[in-house]
């Protein structure tokens, strides 16, 4: 791809991004038509029918990447995509609901199951900076300890936030005054939509179809933005944390305004916390794939990366626990500050990689 001009090249990535978008928008349609049809809308079931369903894109990265050797990429679009798809609760908090009045997305989705989701993914990312340390040999068949820590944590956290669904020792089973009515771990009932009127066959061949789509569509992004990388000059690290990330993000971007829009605010924050500690579990399947440890190859931009991710997380933590009512610049202060912090990382970032 190398040699086509970059204006096809940006175009072919802009028509990938396209698919990405309205093939994640049908597989938020199908996901809830399924959860209720199959009974799948615990924690333990949804939330890993909508980690995968909304990250196939980097699914899809990960993959071709790891196929071709060229984990750069496949690192640099997990790590990033993590700080950017937290940055998506920004937008989410911004366009998700308007008007005087509105209280901000953290006011309205307080939940100590936030919280706990929160938690596993600042742990989930912690053991990512840990293995980035160990030495690049430690692997038995095709697998290291840190891949291996990363899955079991992500599977402790699902399990975790099942319970804490079922049973909190809090007042209110972990849910605050005024916030939006929600059952912790489950989707609530979604208006009726035409997928509501399908037969269940239909509804798979149609998410089976958009998550083909998506996957198509995700390896295209990559291929063609590594070209694009090439030809402006951008190294694979700067291009897989920004535009790269901010592609594959379409997806929930798209199921979080639905979600929000539904008054499920809730669960549009699940959806972004469940995917952002699902990532870092591709690191394993970039592993099996390649055959190399692949953390311990991460540069210091990629730690970097890391450690953004889990100080944003950690300050929409802090606003699910403090509640801010008050919007400036209509945004809640935890999404203002998220927004700053994401800013001059991104700054920092050309510095850490140039």
């Amino acid at each position: 791809m190398s040699s086509l001009p970059l204006w096809l090249l940006v175009v072919m990535f802009a028509g990938a991004a396209a698919v990405v978008w309205v093939a994640g928008i049908q597989l938020s349609k199908s996901t809830d038509v399924l959860d209720a049809r199959w009974h799948i809308g615990s924690a333990f079931g949804g939330l890993i029918v909508l980690a995968v369903a909304t990250n196939l894109p980097e699914i899809a990265i990960t993959v071709s990447a790891a196929v071709s050797g060229n984990l750069e990429v496949a690192v640099g679009n997990i790590l990033g995509g993590i700080a950017l798809q937290t940055v998506v609760l920004v937008i989410l908090d911004v366009f998700g609901k308007r008007g005087r009045g509105v209280k901000p997305l953290t006011y309205r989705a307080a939940s100590l199951v936030l919280v706990l989701e929160a938690v596993v993914v600042v742990a989930v990312l912690a053991v990512v900076m840990a293995g980035s340390q160990l030495p690049g040999d430690l692997i038995v068949a095709r697998l290291t300890p840190d891949v291996v820590l990363i899955a079991a944590l992500w599977l402790a956290g699902l399990f975790l936030v099942q319970r804490a669904g079922t049973h909190l020792p809090w007042h209110g089973n972990g849910t605050s005054p005024g916030a939006s009515p929600h059952t912790p771990g489950h989707r609530r009932a979604q208006p009726r939509h035409p997928h509501h009127g399908m037969r269940t066959v239909t509804v798979v061949a149609i998410f089976s179809g958009s998550a083909l789509a998506t996957l198509g569509a995700g390896v295209v992004l990559e291929r063609v933005g590594d070209a694009i990388a090439d030809e402006i000059g951008l190294s694979g690290v700067l291009f897989g944390a920004t535009v790269l990330a901010l592609a594959t993000a379409l997806p929930e971007i798209s199921t979080g305004l639905q979600a929000i829009r539904q008054g499920d605010d809730n669960l549009a924050m699940s959806d972004i916390f469940g995917g952002n500690a699902f990532l870092p579990v591709l690191f394993l399947v970039a592993t099996l794939i390649s055959g190399q440890a692949v953390l311990p190859q991460a540069n210091g931009a990629d730690i970097y990366l890391t450690a953004l991710a889990a100080l944003l997380t950690l300050v929409y933590a802090v606003g699910l626990i403090f509640r801010p009512s008050r919007r400036v610049a209509g945004m809640g202060v935890d999404s203002l500050t998220v927004l700053i912090l994401y800013g001059a990382g991104v700054a920092g970032l050309f510095a850490v990689a140039g």
